[in-house]
């Protein structure tokens, strides 16, 4: 799974440097987000996650890999690997393909969907459990959807801080290609934050999930974050957008607060007019 990830990582810095050499890529600015996590519980190391994103001025491509252990396999799948890509328009990332692989110690899966216009269509879903008793998936759940990814890179419209309010005033419609569930935000405050590549202010959102269909029914997971829990997810900016990501997540437990953190959040961006100029040395 993690090879998968490398290639696809290569993939899609292939893919920008043949573009970066195309007639008319002097125009064309890219942005770039590596970002590696930590995840505890009640202060002890229980997994990491790692995140690649690559924006540019028409498409975006994003990836994801993990491993929990503990409490967090638990709840949700051993390890995993995520990938997306789509286009970007008036600043907005709009979500093309989307595919997953997970594995846990019940079940393992895989899902490939594309989307169109907000919908989720020719959608695999396929796991190693396929007589789960599960809540009905219906074809109005597949509709005005983001995948997981993309969802989590949040826009901020206007010309001030990224890090404002208005990151907070939403509702993320999340299709997952097996699950339909809503996170909806709601804001907290302006916290700063300091990890590897980034010291700065981050907003902070207030977090409640709602399960809609497509889940097992008395999925762990499930019961334990729709519990009314207090969920707080922390968005940082991206350089060179106008786009916010996950720099902290914390879920409250008795037995101490779950917390997956940024020990690294580097981002960059590539003026436009030097995207065109090669490297010393490189032929003309």
């Amino acid at each position: 799974m993690l090879r998968d990830v490398a290639q696809l990582r290569r993939a899609a810095c292939a893919a920008a440097a043949l573009a970066l050499a195309m007639p008319g890529a002097a125009a064309r600015a890219d942005s770039r987000l590596d970002a590696h996590y930590t995840a505890s519980v009640a202060g002890l190391g229980v997994g990491k996650t790692d995140i690649a994103v690559v924006i540019g001025s028409a498409e975006y491509t994003s990836a994801a890999n993990g491993r929990a252990s503990g409490l967090l396999r638990t709840l949700l799948s051993g390890e995993g690997t995520l990938a997306t890509r789509g286009a970007v328009l008036d600043g907005r990332l709009v979500p093309a393909s989307f595919s997953a692989r997970t594995a846990g110690d019940d079940e393992t899966s895989a899902v490939t969907m594309t989307l169109e216009g907000g919908d989720a269509k020719d959608v695999t879903a396929q796991t190693s459990d396929p007589g789960a008793e599960r809540v009905p998936l219906t074809a109005e759940n597949r509709k005005g959807v983001v995948d997981p990814l993309s969802a989590l890179l949040v826009p901020v419209g206007g010309t001030g801080a990224a890090a404002a309010a208005e990151a907070c005033q939403r509702t993320l419609p999340i299709f997952d290609g097996r699950r339909r569930f809503d996170l909806a935000l709601s804001y907290k405050r302006i916290d700063q934050v300091k990890a590897k590549g980034y010291a700065g202010p981050a907003v902070v959102c207030a977090v409640a999930f709602k399960a809609i269909a497509g889940h097992k029914v008395g999925s762990p997971l499930v019961k334990y974050l729709g519990g009314g829990r207090e969920i707080e997810l922390t968005l940082a900016p991206i350089a060179g957008t106008r786009l916010l990501a996950p720099f902290r997540l914390s879920i409250a437990n008795m037995l101490g607060n779950i917390v997956v953190e940024a020990t690294a959040f580097e981002s960059s961006s590539t003026p436009a007019d030097l995207v065109a100029q090669p490297a010393v040395g490189q032929a003309r």
